[in-house]
């Protein structure tokens, strides 16, 4: 029997164009995780080069966590237009509940996070709590918030000395460790992590939950070009502020080069790169949903679809079980190139075959 006979109907009023979007993040965030974390390294007399499958994973990665806060705005607001009044308990309680499931992720995971760490379940929960304020801005007062959001990233960034790259320690609040396992956190760790030395923090970060929120209007209207425009847009602002850095060589640790330099790894991240990210998002988005709009191309029952559906469950499963427990059976950075892609390509069509089946019974 197929899976269009046995599968419950969706939700009315899914545009599964954004439940797809979903499954490319999940799918994109599995694979840099896993690569990383099983992979040993480069083989004697090798670079990282030598192995563009496993370098090209990592680099796509990069867009899983803006294209995931950017698709929690527009859900935000496509709720906010179905619901109308009333709407604001709900996104208030949502928006809690991300941010308790962001904390069970940083207790379930002491290997990477502390209880004060800031990752991207964090930053949609406090995008959502925040959206009852700023659903009541216009169209033209929300885009203007997110260019402040990036604005500021770079004069927080300078006030509080944020170190110029940051590493997992640091990005859990943790100054210095010691070998007998203790640990001297930052000063107001906490509040430090949240605004600018997390993963995702609220200054530069929170510019993708507010442009989403704008982004969810037009997609509620048809408009995807208008979403394109934007992206267009950003991309020519990031390109722009990047170029100015090369061409100006801004002295380190003034506002210019905070501004506009191009970090890799991006934490932290500065308003270039979150530009240029933020382009790559929205067209993307524009793009997929206007594909699938005129050509009907995905329906209720899709593969990808399923995936975007049991993006929360696979978030926090996949951390817990190839962050933690492949420690005690030697194969966190213990396998080869090859053994490594075996386990990524295994274990994704497992969370596409375990969607699949949760579909059945509409999650």
């Amino acid at each position: 029997m197929s899976d269009t006979a046995t599968a419950p109907a969706p939700a009315r009023g899914r545009i599964l164009a954004l439940d797809a979007l979903r499954g490319l993040a999940v799918l994109l965030m599995i694979e840099q995780h896993l690569g990383v974390w099983l992979w040993e390294g480069p083989a004697p007399g090798k670079t990282t080069g030598d192995y563009p499958l496993l370098l090209a994973f990592n680099a796509l990665g990069g867009g899983a966590a803006p294209l995931f806060v950017t698709l929690a705005g527009i859900g935000t607001s496509l709720l906010v237009i179905k619901r109308g009044r009333g709407v604001d308990a709900t996104l208030l309680r949502r928006g809690f509940a991300l941010i308790a499931f962001g904390l069970l992720l940083n207790l379930i995971t002491p290997s990477w996070f502390t209880w004060r760490s800031w990752f991207v379940l964090h930053l949609m929960g406090a995008g959502m709590l925040a959206a009852p304020l700023l659903r009541r801005l216009g169209d033209r007062a929300l885009l203007c918030a997110a260019l402040a959001v990036l604005l500021a990233t770079p004069a927080m960034q300078i006030a509080l000395e944020v170190p110029a790259s940051l590493d997992n320690p640091r990005m859990a609040g943790i100054l210095r460790e010691f070998p007998d396992g203790r640990r001297i956190f930052t000063d107001y760790a906490l509040l430090r992590v949240a605004l600018v030395e997390g993963q995702f923090p609220i200054f530069g970060w929170s510019s993708f939950f507010i442009v989403g929120l704008w982004a969810g209007r037009r997609i509620h209207e048809g408009r995807w070009g208008r979403v394109a425009g934007v992206g267009a847009s950003a991309a020519l602002l990031g390109a722009s502020a990047a170029g100015l850095g090369l061409a100006l060589h801004f002295d380190p640790q003034s506002y210019g080069w905070w501004a506009t330099r191009i970090p890799v790894p991006f934490f932290p991240a500065s308003p270039a790169l979150l530009c240029l990210l933020m382009a790559a998002v929205l067209l993307a988005v524009a793009g997929v949903g206007s594909w699938a709009q005129r050509r009907g191309a995905l329906g209720p029952h899709s593969w990808m679809v399923a995936l975007g559906r049991a993006s929360l469950s696979l978030l926090l499963l996949h951390v817990y079980l190839f962050r933690e427990l492949t420690r005690p059976i030697g194969w966190w950075r213990g396998l080869d190139a090859s053994e490594a892609l075996a386990v990524i390509v295994a274990f994704t069509a497992l969370a596409f075959v375990a969607a699949k089946l949760w579909q059945r019974v509409d999650f």
